[in-house]
């Protein structure tokens, strides 16, 4: 029986494919929706023109870790916000924001959540780009307790 479902997305087009199908799975069960939307921190110093001494960019202006963290917190919001708005209509979903590698968070949302499925999107990514990048989708597989449905997007 499927009585929590925890779909996790990004802002691609692909996560929005799966929580389509994530939010469908969840009307047709009756079940509790939990959404997960992963954050990377980015430290200062990885972005273009920070010096890593003196933490400003070549404009002059300091760039705090905490500023960086907090805006991508907010971004994550609205990611998971506007799916809501978008497929959400009339259910109750519980918000969740994890920091680090992706994989690893949906996997620790969904233990947090008691999920029974997790439905998140794949980029399809093959040959030299996956093995360089990794696989996300492939990793949950892996490592989830629970059932993961894995939604395909086809352009």
């Amino acid at each position: 029986m499927i009585e929590k479902v925890l779909i996790g997305i990004d802002d691609s087009k692909h996560a929005e494919h799966a929580a389509e199908f994530g939010f469908d799975i969840a009307r047709k069960f009756n079940a509790l929706v939990g959404m997960v939307n992963i954050v990377s921190p980015i430290a200062a110093t990885q972005i273009v023109g920070a010096d890593p001494i003196m933490g400003l960019t070549s404009s002059g202006v300091g760039i705090d870790e905490l500023e960086l963290l907090d805006i991508q917190k907010s971004q994550s919001e609205n990611i998971v916000d506007q799916t809501i708005k978008k497929f959400g209509e009339g259910l109750l979903v519980t918000h969740f924001t994890d920091y680090g590698p992706t994989a690893d968070g949906i996997i620790n949302c969904a233990k947090e959540f008691n999920a029974d499925l997790i439905v998140i999107g794949t980029h399809n990514r093959s040959g030299i780009d996956r093995l360089l990048m990794g696989s996300v989708a492939e990793h949950v597989v892996r490592h989830s307790p629970v059932p993961v449905l894995v939604v395909p997007f086809s352009s």
